[in-house]
């Protein structure tokens, strides 16, 4: 097999994409700068995963690029060239509330970023796969406008609602609040689908929801579930922000993600668009992930509720992954919401008390 090239190889898909990928093969270059550390702090880092890939992935090589350096990029390209078969895009700026403190930062890492990705391979190798991690905050606040109903622990969708078993792509992306992180994403998403269609490149949009798992370096701001269950466990002070904590999402394991993936490169199409998340096989509100976290890590979270929701976040948002599975029909969800967190659980739960104590 040929490479394949992973931006934001440190991060939780990206890491687990370099394991997979190499597994099935692959010569694997990972571009990862851990702009990370510089987005959430030094816990945050990724730098201890990078290195852990090196030392046991052999087929796995490091490259500390920036994606916002065309010239970087594209030498690198160059320098491979035809034997590039895959592109994985995870690198990000993942924060709407980060976007808004440099907003130039976010825009040129999330959409220039992507340009001279895509560029560089389309100069280089523009038969390999492009595999871009968008994101469900393309539609902005459009979910927020659905008729949902409150219950005990969740809001929810009518069951005779169109998108009660998720929402699909034709959702519209037009007059709502996207959050500058949003936008970002936006400029990213299409100019992958328009590289599909003007130049005929193999391409994917996945819009997930939140996509998780035990290598993920939740934050306050990033990854909800690592956060939430690392809360936990260290006795940190936890806030849900606004919707009496019933605000609904769906999360996917990035094992599941990264199968997505696979399935995609295995039969590719230029310019193809797919919300991507657990769908009703995984989803949980606030309130009920806070129950499952205390009694996986068997004691209380200290949490307070603030009226004040963030800009533009969902209060509701389940995947529709019935147009994926009918294009991809081997292709199914493996981690419920449970599974995710006791999976984070067990592979965090030691090193994150050591480190409180």
């Amino acid at each position: 097999m040929g490479i394949a090239i992973i931006t934001g190889s440190g991060g939780l898909i990206g890491s687990e994409s370099v394991r997979f990928f190499a597994e099935q093969g692959f010569d694997v270059i990972g571009l990862e700068n851990d702009m990370r550390a510089r987005f959430f702090g030094p816990a945050a880092s990724t730098t201890p995963t990078s290195e852990r890939l090196v030392a046991e992935v052999p087929s796995f090589r490091w490259e500390q690029v920036d994606i916002r350096d065309a010239d970087a990029v594209s030498a690198l390209f160059a320098r491979h060239a035809r034997s590039i078969e895959l592109v994985v895009h995870t690198a990000a700026q993942p924060s709407h509330d980060w976007a808004a403190s440099d907003p130039q930062t976010d825009f040129t890492v999330n959409a220039n970023g992507t340009l001279n990705l895509l560029q560089a391979a389309r100069d280089n190798c523009p038969d390999a796969t492009f595999v871009l991690t968008s994101t469900n905050k393309v539609y902005g606040d459009r979910p927020n406008f659905l008729p949902l109903v409150e219950l005990e622990t969740r809001l929810e969708l009518p069951e005779d609602h169109r998108w009660h078993r998720g929402i699909d792509t034709e959702m519209s992306i037009d007059l709502t609040t996207h959050s500058l992180f949003g936008v970002s994403k936006v400029a990213a998403d299409l100019l992958v689908q328009e590289y599909g269609r003007y130049f005929g490149m193999p391409t994917v949009c996945f819009r997930g929801g939140c996509l998780t798992g035990p290598q993920h370096a939740g934050a306050q701001l990033h990854g909800f579930l690592a956060y939430l269950m690392r809360c936990t466990v260290t006795g940190t002070p936890y806030t849900i922000f606004g919707y009496g904590g019933k605000q609904v999402r769906d999360n996917i394991h990035a094992h599941d993600v990264v199968r997505a993936f696979a399935a995609f490169h295995a039969d590719p199409r230029p310019a193809a668009v797919y919300n991507l998340g657990g769908g009703r096989a995984s989803n949980v509100s606030m309130i009920e992930a806070i129950a499952l976290c205390e009694q996986i890590a068997g004691r209380p979270l200290d949490w307070t509720l603030s009226e004040e929701a963030r800009i533009g976040d969902h209060r509701w948002w389940i995947s529709d992954l019935a147009p994926f599975q009918a294009d991809y029909p081997g292709f199914a969800i493996t981690y419920g919401i449970e599974d995710v967190l006791r999976d984070i659980h067990a592979f965090n739960a030691e090193q994150w008390a050591a480190a409180s104590g």
